[in-house]
């Protein structure tokens, strides 16, 4: 299985800190408005808002009643109005209505607007321009990094991708900087710094201005090593299907900041029940990082196992009964409760995904990765199409086709995604194939992911926005792709290839593995060309006190700007299991295929 670890790995630092800092940063905001006040939070924020302070932290704190931002009329009675959002320029208007509603109605209260993670000036300036600036008072909530598990810490700002690779909005820079250096202050100082990618770099050079403005201190280090990734770097792995067990909970039951909710159909019940999904879940926690395909004999084992401890109470005396109930029976019950779940959970996805083929689709994605039986692909991806299955899931294949094979030659499509065609071309994610290549081009039949009627055909007009993928000569440059002589064991992987089968290596954290082993770029100098260069490494400057520690030199803090997928985890789990390091993954958002398409659909919000 793929859960053996080495014996000499290093302890991870302890992240709750971030926890404690932004729920005592927060409380601090709240109190500055004294006095009892209603406290509006915006949809997206309260997630994230649950894990740092509960209801009864807020209520703590003078915070009366709760209310999501809805943008309609407020009802609340409170003389005092508390905002806790992103710095959005709806959301700022919306409360500048309900403040100027407020005045027409000769209702006099205070506004606090509470931006967070930082405020941004233009939404100072609609204050300014609706003639708010006086009557409400902003703060903002530095809430950078949330930690969702041991190892993985998030910035929940699913737009980061969007914004920046797409409109090239590079207003989250700073944020990202800013979460760095949060991270070098308290956990630092860092040996060394690898990175590629153009916002890579910028968030590196954003830490560095703010490090070099700050007060330089000597402290024991906690983490060596940081490697900071684009995501535009490798588009192909989270374009494939995930096939980890915590990949596919997240495919299809939607992952939201560590908790997952379990539909009846999963729970054998009436009601639907969160779980947060975390290494202190035991029975999570051992199969997280399996292929699917090992996940119903693991917990198999499990239940026999679990009976078998039940089974203990057989002929105990009474002595013997009262310690096994104070002692085990408590943790047994928590065991089968949460043994029953991730069952129901398993049963769940085997029905979905044998309702999909899943198996002809898998071998569709791996015959594309290896370059392999592309007419049968383009086929297979034409039926897909034809049969509407889900236009998401066609865009995905599209997308991937075009990334393994450089492009298609011509499509058509319904003209009402116009928009969202141009959107994946811009990122590169849909090439058009040049003249006197070889691939067969896509018939008219993508026309049928929107409207066969509206059909219309993609013009040269955005032909320079286009960027050539280089997957095939990475792909050779890397082994990315094993070699298929012998049949890939999957219950013992050898490789970070078990996370798609044994098909394919993930190209990120191939990189990652390569650098680390290399001490930086030197030898992978043909690689970063294809990638379009944009790679540094940096020795740090600062030392810690008496020296770093060896341990943190053999745990590695890997940043993914624009968000990374749980199989890119699982991978990077297991590479640190085999090389001794421990990785902390640092990400935007977390993200999967179905985001990052839905990313950029024209009608995305």
């Amino acid at each position: 299985m793929a859960n053996s670890a080495r014996r000499d790995s290093p302890e991870l630092p302890d992240f709750s800190l971030l926890k404690r800092l932004a729920r005592d940063q927060l409380i601090y905001l709240l109190e500055q408005l004294p006095g009892k006040k209603d406290l509006f939070i915006e949809a997206d924020l309260m997630s994230p808002l649950d894990r740092i302070a509960n209801v009864s932290t807020l209520k703590q704190h003078e915070v009366d009643k709760l209310y999501k931002v809805e943008y309609k009329p407020v009802v609340s009675t409170s003389d005092q109005l508390c905002f806790l959002i992103r710095p959005r320029i709806q959301t700022v208007k919306w409360i500048c209505d309900v403040a100027n509603a407020d005045k027409a109605a000769g209702k006099f209260r205070r506004y606090k607007i509470i931006f967070t993670p930082q405020k941004f000036y233009a939404c100072e300036a609609v204050l300014e321009e609706q003639g708010m600036f006086g009557d409400v008072t902003t703060d903002e909530w530095a809430f950078y990094l949330l930690p969702l598990d041991d190892d993985i810490i998030s910035l929940e700002l699913p737009e980061f991708f969007r914004d920046n690779f797409l409109a090239g909005d590079q207003r989250w820079m700073r944020t990202a900087g800013s979460a760095l250096h949060l991270l070098h202050s308290l956990y630092g100082p860092f040996s060394k710094v690898y990175g590629i990618g153009r916002y890579s770099k910028m968030a590196y050079e954003s830490w560095r201005e703010q490090v070099e403005q700050g007060e330089q201190r000597a402290r024991q280090a906690e983490i060596g090593n940081v490697f900071l990734i684009d995501r535009d770097v490798d588009f192909v792995t989270p374009l494939c299907s995930q096939v980890v067990y915590e990949g596919l909970v997240d495919d299809i039951f939607r992952i939201k900041c560590g908790c997952v909710e379990f539909s009846p159909d999963v729970t054998a019940s009436d009601k639907s029940v969160k779980v947060m999904l975390n290494s202190q879940d035991k029975v999570f926690n051992e199969i997280r990082n399996e292929h699917f395909s090992n996940v119903f004999g693991f917990l198999s084992q499990k239940a026999r196992n679990l009976q078998t401890a039940y089974d203990k109470r057989r002929g105990m005396d009474i002595k013997q009964m009262k310690t096994f109930v104070s002692e085990e029976l408590k943790g047994l019950k928590q065991e089968h409760r949460l043994l029953s779940l991730h069952i129901g959970a398993s049963e769940s996805i085997m029905k979905k995904k044998t309702k999909q083929d899943f198996q002809e689709l898998l071998k569709t994605e791996h015959s594309l990765l290896e370059g392999f039986e592309i007419r049968e692909c383009i086929s297979y991806i034409e039926e897909h199409i034809s049969r509407q299955v889900s236009m998401i899931e066609s865009l995905r294949l599209l997308c991937l086709l075009s990334i393994t094979e450089n492009g298609e030659l011509s499509f058509s499509y319904g003209v009402d995604h116009l928009l969202t065609f141009s959107n994946l071309r811009q990122l590169g994610l849909l090439v058009e194939q040049q003249p006197g290549e070889t691939l067969t081009v896509m018939e008219s039949r993508v026309g049928k992911l929107v409207n066969d009627k509206t059909a219309g055909k993609l013009t040269d007009a955005f032909s320079s926005l286009a960027k050539k993928s280089n997957f095939r000569a990475l792909s050779r440059k890397l082994n990315l792709v094993p070699k298929s002589d012998e049949e890939y064991d999957l219950r013992v992987p050898r490789d970070m290839a078990y996370i798609f089968s044994g098909a394919y290596v993930p190209l990120s954290c191939k990189l990652i593995e390569q650098v680390l082993e290399r001490d930086g770029w030197t030898g992978l100098e043909e690689v970063t060309r294809l990638l379009n260069g944009n790679e540094f490494a940096v020795t740090g400057q600062i030392t810690s006190i008496n020296g770093a520690k060896n341990d943190a030199q053999r745990i590695i803090l890997v940043m993914f700007l624009g968000g990374c997928t749980f199989s890119e985890i699982s991978a990077l789990r297991f590479l640190g299991r085999e090389k001794g390091y421990k990785f902390i993954v640092v990400t935007t958002a977390i993200t999967n295929s179905s985001r990052l398409i839905e990313s950029l659909l024209d009608n995305h919000v």
